[in-house]
């Protein structure tokens, strides 16, 4: 499994589905939340763009509404609409 496969795994069990469970229509994901519990070091530009990438997007269902932030910062914070 890549980096970029471990982020989008860690983000859809850690936030889509709990989200989902609980009926929420919107979901915000900041990097450096996730750069932090994956004890990664100085990957933080991978990060934002495995959780930006369309294919993160694609295989979780949902669609990017936003992102605001620093761009490949730890407080960039991603948006996405539940499907």
């Amino acid at each position: 499994m890549s980096y970029a496969d471990e982020v989008r795994a860690y983000c859809s069990v850690h936030y889509l589905q709990p989200a989902r469970a609980a009926g929420k229509k919107e979901i915000f994901i900041r990097a450096g939340d996730v750069h932090e519990a994956l004890r990664y070091k100085n990957r933080m530009p991978l990060v934002c763009s495995a959780i930006g990438a369309t294919i993160f997007s694609e295989r979780n269902a949902v669609h990017r509404i936003s992102v605001e932030g620093p761009l490949n910062g730890a407080n960039t914070v991603f948006g996405f609409k539940l499907s």
